[in-house]
């Protein structure tokens, strides 16, 4: 009977979001357009500053490469057949070449550039392409570090390596720079529309953690995390994981950092003066949000939080000011995390940091900003340098004693921003004041 009342619930709330979320049609039309623009804005500039002339990127159907997936139409769900996507920079400023050495046309974003009937071999055509343009550097996405940037299978590999000439063969590199460049940076009309939905996340956060879906000695944990799928699927978006919701309240069991972050936690009655915490993210238009807040259970009489975990939760929001103050372009990841570190260590702030870049993935490109179990540093992806025009899930958590509780509480925070080179921003805001549910 609960289940059912929440799921009515999600349903009256999806109109607040009616005019907001696009038609499909609609959405295809943007996801197109976008393309388009950062092939022609943000892929040469990423090529030229690789000195990267071509790029050969491949798929059989079904088994995509995670690159190759972000470049194809809205209406194309997988890749079809074998298809082999060749990007070429002439250089002199002129505009890219793409092409598709494939049984069809790539949309109207790569151009057929093989005849079956005049060539029956796919490898020989996409060779005598290569060769037509004579490249200095043929990048492949293979990489050890960035599984995205890993998308060329062994065998793949193996078969274009074997169509190529010695000569030919010396130019291949690894395109893992060109690869994490493309997926990282973000274009203007992109940012146009990323607001947008960081906002509905939020605006999914604060209705779940209310009255209007949490009854608190009668919902459970697991009622809101279906709750927010439901309402995901409603409002015509996806989950890109299973959203959690768990519990810190004033008992005896101490914060474990293993269950915490890597065992999901069971269902759970929710009582006055517990403190809620969820994990949510949603896709649209090929982005990704990833968010974390908490919400206060009022007992009868109260009217706020108990001001130990206001404090707490204001130690959370000095650590992400921390972390975003040591955002520089060219700095790693790991030095942002050492400076971040040390200084809230001066502050008096115990923290974690774990944060990651944010967008055509929800764990996406870019350089890692620690881990919850490497807060020393994570090598390689670590290393990576920050650039500008990029997106962020500023996430990372705070250890705080409440004295009213007379125990040491995690505050988990994860917001996500962006970086235009000087400056980080938040997307939507961020939470400084706990949502607060009545359990009157």
């Amino acid at each position: 009977m609960l289940r059912t009342l929440i799921f009515a619930l999600s349903l009256l709330s999806i109109t607040a979001h009616a005019n907001t979320i696009m038609n499909m049609k609609a959405r295809s039309e943007l996801i197109d357009a976008i393309l388009v623009e950062r092939f022609e804005t943000v892929l040469p500039d990423i090529m030229n500053r690789t000195g990267i002339d071509m790029w050969v990127i491949m798929s059989r159907e079904y088994n995509e490469d995670p690159v190759l997936k972000t470049m194809l139409p809205s209406t194309w769900i997988s890749a079809r057949r074998h298809t082999m996507l060749v990007i070429y920079n002439p250089g002199d400023g002129k505009p890219l070449e793409r092409l598709a050495v494939a049984r069809y046309a790539v949309g109207e974003l790569f151009e057929k550039a093989w005849d079956k009937e005049a060539q029956p071999d796919q490898w020989q055509a996409l060779r005598d392409i290569i060769e037509q343009r004579d490249p200095k550097k043929i990048a492949i996405n293979k990489s050890y570090a960035f599984a995205l940037a890993d998308g060329m299978t062994s065998s793949e590999h193996n078969d274009f390596m074997s169509i190529l000439t010695p000569r030919l063969k010396k130019r291949v590199v690894s395109g893992e720079k060109l690869a994490v460049g493309w997926l990282e940076t973000r274009s203007a009309l992109e940012m146009e529309h990323y607001p947008i939905l960081t906002q509905i996340g939020h605006d999914l956060i604060a209705k779940a953690f209310s009255n209007d879906v949490i009854t608190p000695n009668k919902t459970t944990t697991d009622d809101v995390v279906w709750w927010l799928r439901d309402q995901t699927r409603a409002l015509g978006l996806t989950n890109w994981f299973h959203p959690t919701v768990s519990i810190q309240r004033a008992d005896n069991e101490a914060f474990d950092q293993i269950k915490a972050f890597s065992k999901r936690p069971g269902e759970n009655v929710i009582r006055p003066g517990d403190l809620i915490h969820v994990d949510f993210g949603i896709t649209y238009l090929r982005l990704n949000t990833d968010q974390q807040q908490h919400a206060y259970i009022l007992k009868p009489g109260e009217t706020d939080a108990p001001e130990g975990l206001k404090a707490a939760l204001a130690a959370g929001n000095r650590l992400q000011d921390i972390l975003m103050s040591n955002f520089k372009r060219g700095r790693t990841g790991n030095t942002i995390l050492k400076m971040s570190r040390e200084q809230a260590i001066e502050e008096g702030i115990t923290p974690a940091i774990y944060t990651h870049p944010l967008g055509l993935h929800g764990h996406a490109a870019g350089p890692t900003i620690g881990m919850w179990d490497a807060q020393e540093g994570v090598p390689t992806k670590g290393d990576y340098p920050m650039y500008p025009d990029t997106a962020y899930s500023i996430e990372l958590n705070a250890a705080s004693n409440v004295p009213e509780w007379g125990k040491e509480i995690r505050i988990m925070l994860e917001e996500d921003a962006f970086f235009d080179g000087k400056n980080v921003t938040f997307l939507d805001g961020r939470q400084t004041a706990f949502h607060l549910i009545r359990s009157e």
